[in-house]
């Protein structure tokens, strides 16, 4: 028998390196692109400190999750919620196990946050062809919803014929995306330095808006801010979400996050600050190329330096970039899914991998729900405003969890194979505040003033609908695979 068939069940490969994670990673900074024209229309210039806070916030959220990752062979946020917060002893005796349920959510909350990403950078690919090329003018209705999910299909089935061998298959196609994305794009926003049409005094006469004023509502409508923020540049965190699959974890998930942090530091800072300083978002009171542009920033950049052609390769590039961001996310949330139905959280049948060690009825099932979401037709903003809630939430129960490791009497003796600082674990405690108790109102706030209440609704509801799910689980579980440890003790609750 060989190896690779030896391997079929439900366990994830040790097959990658620190390099391949960072490679498999480096689509993150293409996260800015949806979220650049809506900070940049609510708060200006302030924005691009915003985006530099926040990509810092990263190194506090992720460094600590890297330590989860290493030590304990978990996949990312949602694997660490629930192997910390599971304590079977605990709640033998009860008749709901909270640990599960708490870790299961924080799980399903992380992957409420990053599934959105692929339906919304379908949906953005398919606006920026339809807006700059002629020939696929005047799709509408029905005919522009069938364009996305052909757009959806298309890359979902290279990402999954790319990515079902593992993921240094994945990372392969990654390096060769990030070669022909990241660095022209990079010379796209740069260019403008150096031939006279970047205006410092965009910045720093349009540091707030017209009329800002320093109160709780503009504090709000900056944490909102900030939480949308945080959803794009903390994105680098899914270096630590291949920890059950590096080769070496103790040396290659701090590798891969602080080379992928630092990345996204220069990459955020550059691409807003050259993009602002460009385009300016006022010029004698009327709105200038930012409002115009919406999501598409980056093409008046490049086509007022490289004229339509210019225009034509940033749409290219942007459209190759949002497909390497697609296979960051489609990657990293399958094995959300997979180590959730492995610990009998969704329907078994998620855990299944193939004989490569890659969890494809997890992949096919994000399909379905990108589908679904595409076909709700909601724009791209209003999908990633939503997700941004169960980001805080997720990364605030990541934050208690990494507390609770360290606190816990079961961990005591557990061999940290990576280990952050005392500096780390206050950070950890800070930022587990600042998510709960900052960023959610925060992010409610800017949703219901940019969006409404019924997206407020539904952000709240796209969390917690999971648990009425989970108590439906356990029941089938308990009905149908006895063998699994169930969430629920239906011994003691028939007593």
């Amino acid at each position: 028998m060989t190896e690779e068939t030896n391997n079929a069940g439900n366990e994830l490969v040790r097959s990658i390196t620190w390099k391949q994670g960072l490679i498999i990673a480096m689509g993150i900074p293409i996260l800015i692109v949806p979220s650049l024209c809506d900070l940049s229309l609510n708060l200006w210039a302030m924005s691009i400190i915003l985006w530099v806070l926040s990509v810092l916030s990263g190194f506090l959220l992720n460094l600590p999750l890297g330590e989860l990752c290493a030590t304990f062979g978990v996949a990312g946020i949602g694997g660490s919620i629930q192997h910390i917060f599971r304590d079977d002893e605990k709640y033998k005796n009860k008749k709901v196990n909270t640990g599960r349920m708490i870790g299961s959510l924080g799980a399903w909350a992380y992957f409420a946050t990053w599934v959105p990403v692929i339906p919304i950078f379908t949906i953005m690919t398919g606006e920026y062809l339809i807006g700059y090329f002629e020939v696929f003018n005047g799709l509408d209705g029905f005919a522009r919803t069938g364009f996305y999910l052909l757009l959806g299909a298309l890359m979902y089935g290279f990402i999954i014929l790319s990515g079902r061998k593992g993921l240094e298959g994945g990372a392969k196609t990654q390096l060769i995306l990030a070669i022909i994305t990241i660095i022209p794009i990079l010379i796209i926003v740069i260019f403008p330095l150096f031939n006279g049409t970047f205006h410092l005094d965009y910045i720093t006469g349009q540091l707030t808006p017209t009329g800002w004023e320093w109160n709780g509502n503009s504090i709000l409508m900056i944490l909102g801010c900030f939480t949308v923020a945080q959803w794009s540049a903390v994105g680098w965190e899914s270096a630590a979400t291949y920890g059950a699959e590096y080769k070496e974890p103790s040396k290659d998930v701090p590798k891969a996050l602080m080379a992928c942090g630092l990345l996204c530091l220069a990459m955020y800072f550059v691409i807003a600050f050259c993009m602002y300083g460009t385009l300016g978002m006022v010029n004698d009171g009327s709105i200038q190329t930012i409002g115009e542009a919406g999501a598409a920033t980056l093409i008046p950049i490049a086509e007022s330096n490289f004229g339509n052609i210019g225009g034509a390769i940033a749409v290219i590039l942007l459209i190759a970039g949002m497909v390497m961001i697609v296979q960051t996310a489609f990657l990293g949330t399958a094995r959300t899914i997979q180590i959730m139905a492995r610990d009998g959280n969704f329907p078994l049948v998620f855990a299944k991998t193939n004989v490569y060690g890659v969890p494809m009825y997890a992949m096919f099932f994000e399909c379905g729900i990108g589908f679904f979401i595409i076909l709700a037709g909601i724009t791209a903003s209003q999908i990633l405003a939503v997700s941004a809630l169960g980001f805080a939430i997720a990364f605030g129960m990541c934050m208690c969890a990494f507390v609770k490791s360290r606190r816990d009497p079961r961990f005591k003796d557990v061999e940290r194979v990576y280990k952050v600082g005392k500096f780390w674990y206050g950070g950890a405690i800070f930022m587990g505040i600042f998510e709960f108790f900052f960023m959610t109102p925060g992010i409610l706030y800017y949703v219901y003033e940019t969006m409404g209440w019924v997206y407020v609704i539904v952000g709240i509801a796209a969390t917690l609908m999971y648990i009425p799910f989970w108590f439906c689980l356990q029941y089938w579980n308990h009905k149908k695979h006895p063998e699994e440890i169930c969430g629920i003790n239906f011994d003691v609750a028939k007593n």
